[in-house]
């Protein structure tokens, strides 16, 4: 409703108008006021409630015993299953495939007869070969009559020179047909040699035609089929690959440079297979490359371990993964490597026993944990970590590797020194620590 124009003048007018704006910014204050105590009612709950949570918690302390017993430090890697003899049986010459007479998986012994290649072009060249050599012979024999027929006739012109019968240009002529008479039979003869060697050629071809197992084994792979034209020309096509005993095999392994100078030759080994994968079989160490391994990029050496297969359960291709025992400990003190790898959250949390030294302040890892296990996981020996304390401090001079025993209900450092893992559990020796004796592995909150 508009305000009249002769009343906005008017004092009474104006006084109504101040006290509605007035009562109006007043409620607004109000509002305001009852807002900003709710929101702080609210957030001294919340505050409340985490601070009664907190304290109603308590930290407990995850342990596991040391153990006495026998630890073995070993060495992973993998390979592939090889036959110990594998032999590759190729064409020597060229012909159509008459007959097969094995095939895979089929024994063969030293001499038997694998395919038969036609030999109708390889007979026709022991034929003409045959033929040289005779007409090489024949030529050899009518040298040597000419030699003898010269030899005379120089024989009988020297008596008529001497009688003087004969002219000296006649001797010479004579001596001289003999001379030529004599080189000829050396070139008949040069003949015959290559003529002969020519035959022998022609028949060891002829002999190939019948492709022979040059091992006693077994029949790995076939590649050839009856009818088919074999072309033996700056390669050997590859018909048969044979193995010579699959009873016996080797399994040779990709070893890791880190890890190479762990490994020895006899060294027991074990290894599994997809194909058994509950399964772990036996084997050794034979021997360990010293050059490595061309075209990879990660430096890898390969070794060669023996495998047994009097089963004939493994096959040659299987890839296997090896472990070997570099390392094994008899009757020692170990711990899990989690209990290296813990450390309390606050350094001062602790004193150390006998030697009252500061927790080390070594970096930690996610869950209060410091350092990795020794060896870094690898199955190797035990690598110490380095402090972080200064040089000349009473931690620097202590042991550098340690684990937390709980005295009192607060975790207590015990210097201990690290040996063999197994990646899994680490050797420690301390006069402090005794099998049975309850290490801190981990931390965790429970509530009051």
């Amino acid at each position: 409703m508009e305000t009249p124009p002769q009343a906005i003048g008017d004092p009474k007018v104006l006084s109504q108008l101040g006290v509605g704006k007035s009562r109006t910014l007043r409620r607004w204050l109000v509002r305001g006021i009852l807002l900003l105590v709710a929101v702080a009612l609210v957030a001294g709950t919340v505050v409340y409630f985490r601070m009664r949570s907190q304290a109603a918690s308590v930290e407990t302390f995850v342990t596991a015993p040391v153990e006495l017993g026998d630890l073995r430090e070993t060495v992973t890697a993998t390979g592939t299953l090889t036959p110990l003899d594998a032999v590759e049986v190729g064409a020597e010459v060229t012909g159509r495939v008459l007959k097969v007479n094995v095939d895979v998986n089929d024994r063969v012994q030293v001499g038997q007869v694998l395919v038969e290649i036609d030999q109708e072009t390889l007979n026709a060249r022991v034929e003409e070969s045959q033929a040289q050599l005779s007409s090489a012979q024949a030529s050899y024999r009518n040298a040597k009559a000419t030699v003898k027929e010269n030899e005379l006739k120089a024989t009988r012109l020297r008596e008529l020179n001497k009688r003087g019968l004969a002219s000296a240009q006649e001797l010479e002529t004579a001596e001289a047909s003999l001379e030529r008479a004599k080189a000829q039979v050396g070139t008949a003869s040069a003949q015959v040699t290559v003529a002969r060697a020519g035959l022998k050629s022609a028949k060891t071809s002829q002999g190939k035609a019948l492709i022979k197992s040059p091992i006693e084994g077994i029949v790995l792979a076939r590649s050839v089929e009856p009818g088919q034209t074999v072309t033996a020309g700056f390669q050997t096509p590859v018909l048969f690959t044979l193995a010579r005993d699959i009873t016996q095999m080797e399994l040779k392994i990709d070893v890791d440079e880190a890890d190479v100078g762990k490994v020895k030759d006899g060294q027991t080994a074990s290894f599994i297979v997809d194909a058994f994968p509950k399964r772990r079989f036996r084997s050794k160490v034979v021997r360990l490359n010293n050059l490595p391994k061309s075209g990879t990029t990660v430096i890898t050496y390969e070794g060669l371990l023996t495998v047994d297969n009097s089963e004939r359960l493994l096959r040659p291709g299987m890839t296997a993964t090896a472990t070997i025992i570099t390392q094994e400990m008899k009757s020692v003190l170990s711990v899990p490597n989690a209990a290296l790898r813990y450390r309390p959250k606050s350094a001062s949390a602790s004193q150390s026993r006998g030697g009252g030294l500061p927790v080390p302040g070594l970096g930690r890892g996610p869950g209060g944990g410091g350092f990795g296990p020794p060896g870094g996981g690898r199955g190797g020996g035990a690598r110490p970590a380095s402090s972080a304390g200064p040089a000349g401090s009473a931690e620097a001079r202590g042991p550098r590797e340690g684990v937390y025993v709980v005295k009192d209900g607060k975790p207590v450092r015990v210097g201990v020194e690290t040996g063999v893992t197994d990646g899994k559990r680490t050797e420690v020796k301390s006069t402090e620590l005794g099998a049975g004796t309850e290490v801190i592995t981990d931390v965790a909150e429970t509530k009051k």
